[in-house]
């Protein structure tokens, strides 16, 4: 009894928008807390605003170092090969810095804050950090733009003490102030995206933009959360806005053309990936989500070029393996297919989408018992992809058993494939 005609291939693996979500399995928690103080006092030029903003950036940076510190040994451990300006810069992207107390006089801003961490959590998190030269790129770029900021302050300060402040200086103080805020916000922004908390994310970027509108950063971060939300029109007004600003945004242009790949416009996704890679010949991941724009068109020998390119740049792209796989699939040659599903699954070994491709692979040449275990294992990764167990079911046919067969063809219908849906209606068979 058949089932089908024909496995379902893997679909083309897009890694989400820019951010990534951190995940840590452990088995055991240990949270450690850093406290720090820092008194800033104040000048004639400084108001409550500016003195919170400058005390609240070097708290920040007292916590973040103390962290590092404590990260470090560890990190040896590991032989991750970072310095500790690295390690500070990295954390800063994932850790939120928590007020516990402010006090202002008129004088002086006084303001304690917190840094609670799981030491564990954070070091495997730098990890995946360090291995994503993008994300890399862009920490350090925020934190040189927070040494900016905070210098230009204290030029501006050391100027205005000395010649009397008109107004005009007094705004330049005041818009130095806004940008060294609008870093803080960006940074608040970025910890909750890597938390997988988008709305708050969008919130915590309107509010850069609000202090600084010319700072392309916050527009870039704002879009890829907008994207993670699904909210693609959205997200490209942002990607617009943050090009504008900074032409030479390769991740504007690469989230832009993976918002038009997801509204379904694969010949402007190319556009923009050709521009991000124009601009940053290193993008692995441009070349990745580039082959499957060209996949949508059909054009498998482009599609499997850029594979072959985001495989040169970063070898350990589980990803780049896995599209691969899945364009060799579409082409029937199914064991090179295997090949590239094999590596995948070696690098990333809980990507459920990599065993059903490998397991369509493996049915399509007729070794049904071994698609069978990979459609098991992917269903043990998530026992909701319907995709699983439709293959699976045209397994069992094929091996001759109806029953399992039905069974797993119901439990696809039930969770929204048509197809399964549809033979089962066409037998007069409920789900």
């Amino acid at each position: 009894m058949a089932i089908q005609n024909k496995y379902k291939n893997g679909l083309a693996f897009i890694i989400a928008i820019v951010f990534f979500i951190i995940t840590a399995h452990l088995a055991f928690a240990k949270m450690v807390t850093f406290v720090k103080e820092y008194i800033y006092q104040a000048s004639e030029i400084d108001s409550k605003v500016s003195c919170r903003a400058i005390a609240l950036e070097q708290v920040k940076r007292l916590l973040l170092e103390e962290l590092g510190t404590y990260l470090e040994s560890e990190i040896e451990v590991r032989n991750f090969q970072l310095t500790k300006d690295q390690i500070v810069i990295l954390t800063a992207g994932i850790v939120s810095t928590e007020i516990v107390e402010e006090k202002w006089d008129g004088k002086a801003y006084s303001l304690k804050a917190k840094i609670m961490a799981d030491p564990t959590d954070v070091v495997n998190s730098i990890d995946k950090l360090r291995q994503d030269r993008q994300k890399t790129k862009e920490l350090e770029e925020t934190r040189k733009k927070a040494d900016d900021a905070l210098r230009e302050v204290g030029r501006l300060k050391k100027e205005l003490e000395i010649a009397k402040a008109g107004k005009t200086e007094q705004d330049q103080y005041s818009g130095a102030i806004n940008r060294l805020s609008a870093i803080d916000w960006f940074d608040k922004g970025y910890a909750l995206q890597i938390a997988g908390r988008y709305q708050e994310a969008i919130r915590a970027y309107t509010r850069a933009i609000e202090l600084n509108p010319k700072y392309s950063g916050p527009y870039c971060n704002r879009g890829a959360a907008y994207g993670n939300l699904g909210e693609y029109e959205r997200a490209i007004e942002d990607f617009d806005k943050a090009i504008e600003l900074d032409p030479k945004n390769a991740d504007a242009y690469y989230n832009r053309g993976l918002s038009y790949a997801k509204i379904g416009d694969p010949r402007q996704a190319i556009k923009d990936y050709d521009k991000a890679i124009r601009l940053d010949p290193k993008y692995a991941q441009a070349y990745i989500n580039r082959g499957a724009a060209y996949g949508d068109l059909g054009n498998r020998q482009k599609e499997i070029s850029d594979y072959d390119k985001a495989i040169e740049l970063d070898p350990k792209k589980a990803s780049a393996y896995y599209n691969r796989g899945v364009a060799y699939g579409h082409l029937g040659n199914h064991q090179k297919a295997i090949r590239d599903y094999d590596k995948a699954i070696e690098l990333d070994p809980k990507h459920a989408g990599t065993y059903i491709g490998r397991g369509a692979a493996y049915g399509n040449l007729g070794n049904h018992q071994k698609a069978i275990e990979d459609f098991d294992k992917a269903i043990e990764l998530d026992p909701k992809n319907a995709g699983a167990y439709y293959n699976r079911g045209l397994s069992y046919a094929e091996i001759g058993d109806a029953r399992q067969a039905i069974e797993d063809t119901k439990n696809a219908a039930r969770l929204g494939d048509w197809e399964s849906q549809n033979f089962l209606r066409s037998k007069g068979i409920g789900w």
